[in-house]
C-alpha cells in the first residue's frame, strides 16, 4: 500500500486537460471541470484545457502538440474511451505512446468495478508516456473522472508517495520512487532516471 513521504517536497506539475465529445461545450463540461478542481487542489498548476469532438486525428493533434511542450508533463484525457463507433480516444492515443502503462486501464477498471460492477468492462481507459509527458485516458463522466483522479492519478502524481510515484518519469532532475541517490533508489526493471 502506498503512503506519503513526509520528508520529500511536494512538486507542482504543468497539467493539461482535453474533453473529448461532440456535444459538450466549456459550459458543460463537468468532467472537465471537476479534472481541473482536482489538480489545483492538489497543488498542480493546470496550463492548458481544450474541448475537441470524437474525432481520432482531432484528438491526436491536439495531444501531439501538448507532448512537445516544455510546460506540461501530464495530459489528463476524459471521454471517446468506450465501444461506440465515435469513441476512438484509445486509437488515437496508443500510437503516441512510447511506453505503456498497462496497469493504469486496469486498476481503473479494479476501481471502477466496485461501483459500477460488470459494466467497467466497457471502459477502454489507456495511458502511456510520449517524450517524457505522461498521458491518461478516462470515460467522460464526472463519476469516472473521480475515480481515475481520487483512486490512481492523486498519488501517482505526487512525488511523496511511496513506494513510487510517476513524477520521476516526466522530470529529469528527479530519481525514480524518490531515492536522492541514483545507486540506492529502487529499480524495479526499469532503471534509474536521473
Amino acid at each position: 500500500m502506498s503512503h506519503v513521504h513526509q520528508d520529500t517536497a511536494f512538486t507542482s506539475l504543468g497539467i493539461a486537460v482535453l474533453t473529448v465529445s461532440d456535444t459538450r461545450g466549456f459550459d458543460r463540461d463537468g468532467s472537465g471541470d471537476l479534472l481541473s478542481e482536482r489538480l489545483s487542489e492538489a497543488g498542480h498548476a493546470l496550463v492548458e484545457r481544450r474541448i475537441v469532438p470524437d474525432d481520432i486525428y482531432r484528438i491526436r493533434a491536439v495531444v501531439s502538440k501538448w507532448v512537445v511542450r516544455d510546460d506540461i508533463q501530464v495530459i489528463l484525457v476524459n471521454g471517446g474511451t468506450g465501444f461506440t463507433p465515435r469513441d476512438t480516444t484509445p486509437e488515437a492515443l496508443t500510437p503516441l505512446f512510447d511506453k505503456a502503462v498497462d496497469g493504469y486501464g486496469e486498476l481503473f477498471r479494479q476501481l471502477s468495478f466496485e461501483s459500477i460492477g460488470a459494466s467497467t468492462i466497457q471502459s477502454r481507459a489507456v495511458a502511456g508516456v510520449a517524450n517524457r509527458t505522461l498521458i491518461f485516458s478516462m470515460p467522460g463522466s464526472p463519476r469516472a473522472c473521480a475515480t481515475a483522479w481520487d483512486g490512481i492519478l492523486a498519488s501517482q502524481l505526487d512525488a511523496r508517495t511511496r513506494p513510487c510515484n510517476f513524477v520521476a518519469m516526466v522530470l529529469p532532475e528527479s530519481t525514480r520512487c524518490g531515492s536522492r541517490d541514483p545507486e540506492t533508489a529502487p529499480d524495479h526493471g526499469q532503471g534509474v532516471q536521473a
